[in-house]
């Protein structure tokens, strides 16, 4: 993600990291037959880890581009503020 400063990049990577590891758990979980619940348990932890992941890539796009609308959309993987919006509500 080319707009993301270092510190949101480091953010957004420690998330995606940290969702990795609670899929490997599930995967586990399900080979060892855990209970039922802490199966969906993990499950919901890896899923918000992802969405989490997600908003924080969505605002820093919103960011950029609110900040700096010109470069952000010379860039090849610019968005409109349609497009942000868009990616936004698909994380609800």
């Amino acid at each position: 993600m080319r707009s993301a400063d270092p510190e949101t990049q480091r953010k957004i990577l420690n998330r995606l990291k940290r969702a990795r590891g609670q899929l490997d758990s599930v995967i586990d979980a399900m080979e060892n037959q855990a209970s039922c619940r802490e199966v969906v348990t993990q499950l919901a932890a890896v899923s918000t880890a992802l969405d989490r992941a997600g908003f924080v890539m969505v605002s820093g796009a919103m960011k950029y581009c609110l900040i700096d609308p010109e470069t952000a959309a010379e860039e090849e993987d610019g968005l409109t503020i349609e497009e942000l919006e868009k990616l936004f509500l698909s994380l609800s």
